[in-house]
């Protein structure tokens, strides 16, 4: 079964040893019985040469294996069951030689491998977050989780993705640092994580303070105020434009449809 929330390589010398509950990227290659994990086109039989792909030292081969390896196990929006063992891999390769070498060395018009990477796992855990669970049981009934194997997989495994990602949060890079927290801020959600809460909100008064990425703004307004934050003073005009221009969405939505929200998914647009 898929959860959608759109309703309904050789063994590397270099590896290093694994934060507790991350396996090393080969083990996870070599373990994995592919061919026997949904995707959204089939099977995951072809997984493991496009994952292998994306530690190529070759900054083209990497490009053009990012597709391949992540697009078929998060096809619109859901989860499959070879979506937990890409990513559980993504996170073991984001200190991978070839990855972080090739930071500084990619054209203007290609963002770097890790902070793609570090989008794709953010994604991912936004499609498994809070929200979209209370959503799913506005509309299926509560403890609907338990039918949803591979949502439920992705979720118990935070931990070990986001004990890779935290050690990006202070990368020297500001848009891998971004990206890492970013994609930190669902991992956390998790009973085990959330202590990190205030270590994050840190990080995201530095992002405000120097980024203006629309959705990584709205990202960290959106979790501050979860978190209890006030946020008005940390609000650039952009950014009140934006809320005001999402509650006119919102509005005109609910006018038109009735109570969108009622159902509990409450993020703010875009659609």
């Amino acid at each position: 079964m898929t959860h959608s929330r759109s309703r309904s390589h050789s063994r590397s010398q270099t590896e290093q040893p694994r934060p507790a509950g991350l396996p090393a990227f080969q083990t996870l290659l070599d373990s994995t019985n592919w061919a026997s994990l949904a995707t959204a086109c089939g099977t995951g039989e072809s997984l493991p040469a496009a994952l292998t792909l994306l530690t190529s030292p070759d900054p083209v081969i990497r490009e053009s294996a990012l597709q391949d390896a992540l697009g078929p196990v998060t096809h619109q929006n859901s989860i499959y069951e070879a979506t937990v063992p890409v990513a559980l891999f993504v996170a073991a390769i984001l200190d991978h030689p070839a990855i972080t070498a090739g930071d500084h060395c990619h054209d203007a018009t290609t963002r770097p491998t890790l902070v793609q990477l570090l989008d794709w796992l953010g994604g991912t855990a936004y499609d498994a977050n809070d929200e979209c669970v209370a959503f799913d049981e506005s509309l299926y009934g509560e403890g609907c989780l338990d039918e949803f194997a591979e949502m439920r997989a992705f979720r118990d495994a935070r931990p070990a993705i986001f004990s890779a990602v935290q050690a990006l949060l202070g990368h020297d890079d500001a848009d891998v640092r971004h990206s890492a927290l970013i994609a930190a801020i669902p991992l956390i959600e998790h009973p085990l994580l959330t202590r990190h809460q205030a270590d994050l909100a840190g990080h995201a008064r530095r992002l405000l303070a120097a980024s203006t990425d629309r959705h990584h703004r709205d990202r960290v307004l959106d979790a501050l105020k979860a978190w209890g934050h006030e946020t008005r003073g940390l609000e650039n005009t952009s950014d009140i434009a934006a809320r005001e221009h999402y509650a006119r969405l919102r509005a005109a939505r609910a006018s038109r449809d009735g109570d969108w929200t009622g159902g509990g998914y409450s993020e703010d647009p875009p659609f």
